[in-house]
């Protein structure tokens, strides 16, 4: 059958999209989480059953902040497998539109103020004037995904005797941080598959997806997902007077050639089933001197974010580390050479310089204080970070782990240069899909007949691919990473425990294989952000639909 869902989600999305939602904004994702949830409390179905729809607040969250949850049973037959739906509902900033950027969450309105505010590309002018792209901040990444899930709960809630078990969907948010929504809702699934008997057989996500390359007229389904980490390099090195540079050793250099040989390195692409990652790239790179002074830096951090197809945290580690230590010897090299051109010059004896490499990872380097200090420097960090996390809930992540370093880094009787090497953010877990369990076979199944279906009256060439390429909640769906090799990751993480958890029990509570079936259009996170309707309100939800209905056949 073909669902008539083009004109209710086109509704729907201009409706969410018209509640500004940026994350960690105070108000805006509980604002559209309780539109969701007033969505389906509105319906005859969820009026009967309102215990089935579950406004949510994050938990563990310096931020007051909602998500919301709804599910149909089946009448079809009395299997209690279950299909999960998930869909983020919060955005980044709208800094980018300037002057307009009240319009940012207006749809009709926005195309004609682009054009008379920007100098646009004429791909973006054409997209304009075709009449089929929606523009807006969320209306690709990813509100009308999302609204393509409520369209769907809405006619299953009609016509749960075509489902023989039952239809979950998530609105959360949180997404493009820390994804609080998300792992808050793990607690829930766990609740249902104990009260319900819920046997939880697959994930749908619903993300944006966008062309390769100019000229892609392709349109993609994306089974599993990639992994990111965040390898983060914290660089210790010795101050000085500038009058005396060469008696410092200075962690922005050798910072800088971490970074050159990070930065965009195709040699650090994760390569599995034939696609590609894309290289990783400096995120932030930085000292911590707070103000101007001529003495040199102390303390340096950088971090880069890994994307990964077939590594584990222990890989990316050990690459990690292997980069610091030939950085740190080439920049001793440097040091040593420019130091004896500077004596030539000066008519002065050349000395070797007294650097030498030191590179630990975080948790090396723990270790190593604790065999040293014994209780009094255990207790002591856990004290600090205990205490760092109560007075200054909201900070950042990746400088709390380098507060904790710091910390650390005062118990270490050896002050000479080195880096220490941690992972800094949220591990977002690659997952691979390969039909090795029936669960993901049937979801390849089902997924290639769903497209197979849809595909002569899409009037776009659909395609599947194995790893959806950017970070997304679908992460939290399934751990494919051994155990060690997690371990390895919490081990390297200052913050663990306190600052954050990786959920890995709840996880595994759920355990499902994902596919991405999402909105599809241009420049997300992009002021000319902007979905593709015909695609996302009519295709995704039909695709979607064959899918629910062939995994709970």
């Amino acid at each position: 059958m073909n669902l008539n869902s083009y004109e209710r989600v086109k509704e729907l999305t201009q409706n969410m999209v018209a509640i500004p939602s940026i994350n960690k904004e105070p108000g805006g994702e509980s604002a559209v989480a309780r539109y969701v949830r007033d969505f389906y409390l509105s319906l005859p179905y969820f009026r009967k059953y309102p215990n089935q729809v579950n406004y949510f607040q994050t938990k563990e969250d310096f931020v007051e902040r909602h998500s919301t949850m709804a599910y149909v049973k089946g009448t079809k037959g009395t299997s209690n497998r279950t299909v999960i739906l998930i869909g983020h509902i919060d955005t980044v900033g709208v800094d980018d539109f300037g002057t307009i950027r009240e319009y940012a969450f207006r749809c009709e309105e926005l195309p004609e103020k682009l054009r008379e505010s920007f100098v646009l590309s004429q791909e973006v002018i054409d997209d304009i004037e075709s009449g089929e792209y929606m523009f807006g901040r969320g209306v690709l990444d990813m509100k009308s995904g999302v609204a393509g899930h409520m369209y769907l709960i809405q006619y299953f809630s009609e016509h749960p005797e075509e489902l023989n078990g039952n239809l979950l969907a998530i609105a959360e948010c949180d997404e493009e941080d820390n994804s609080k929504g998300i792992i808050t809702a793990l607690d829930i699934l766990a609740e249902l598959k104990r009260t319900e008997g819920f046997e939880y057989v697959a994930c749908v996500n619903a993300d944006y997806s966008t062309n390769y390359a100019p000229g892609d007229e392709n349109r993609y389904v994306y089974y599993g997902s990639i992994g990111k980490l965040l390898p983060c390099f914290a660089v210790f090195g010795k101050e000085a007077h500038v009058g005396q540079a060469f008696s410092a050793f200075d962690p922005n250099l050798l910072l800088a050639n971490i970074t050159r040989k990070i930065s965009l390195n195709t040699d650090l692409c994760d390569v599995a089933h034939g696609e590609v990652t894309i290289p990783p790239i400096s995120l932030k790179q930085m000292d911590t001197k707070v103000s101007y002074t001529v003495q040199t830096a102390l303390t340096a951090l950088g971090y880069y974010n890994f994307f990964t197809h077939g590594w584990d945290p222990s890989v990316v580690l050990d690459k990690s580390r292997s980069i610091a230590e030939k950085a740190f010897d080439e920049t001793i090299d440097y040091l040593n050479d420019q130091y004896r051109r500077f004596c030539e010059l000066s008519k002065v004896d050349f000395c070797q310089l007294p650097w030498e490499t030191k590179v630990y990872t975080w948790s090396e380097f723990y270790n190593m204080l604790a065999a040293e200090h014994g209780e009094a420097f255990t207790t002591a960090i856990r004290d600090f970070t205990v205490r760092l996390h109560r007075e200054d809930p909201t900070l950042d992540l990746r400088l709390f782990g380098l507060r904790v370093i710091q910390e650390a880094w005062e118990w270490s009787e050896d002050k000479s240069p080195a880096v220490i090497v941690y992972f800094g953010s949220i591990f977002s877990a690659r997952i691979e899909m390969t039909g090795r369990t029936e669960k993901e076979k049937a979801l390849l199944d089902a997924v290639e007949a769903a497209i197979e279906k849809i595909r002569p009256e899409a009037d776009r060439q659909i395609k599947t691919r194995m790893f959806y390429p950017y970070i997304s909640d679908s992460s939290f769906m399934a751990v494919c990473d051994d155990t060690l090799a997690i371990q390895e990751m919490i081990a390297n993480m200052p913050q663990y425990g306190v600052k954050y958890s990786h959920p890995v029990e709840k996880i595994q509570q759920v355990d499902v294989p994902v596919v991405n079936i999402g909105t599809f259009g241009h420049d997300g996170h992009m002021l000319t952000e902007r979905v593709d309707m015909r695609h996302t309100f009519q295709n995704v939800p039909n695709i979607t639909y064959e899918v629910v209905t062939r995994l709970l056949e």
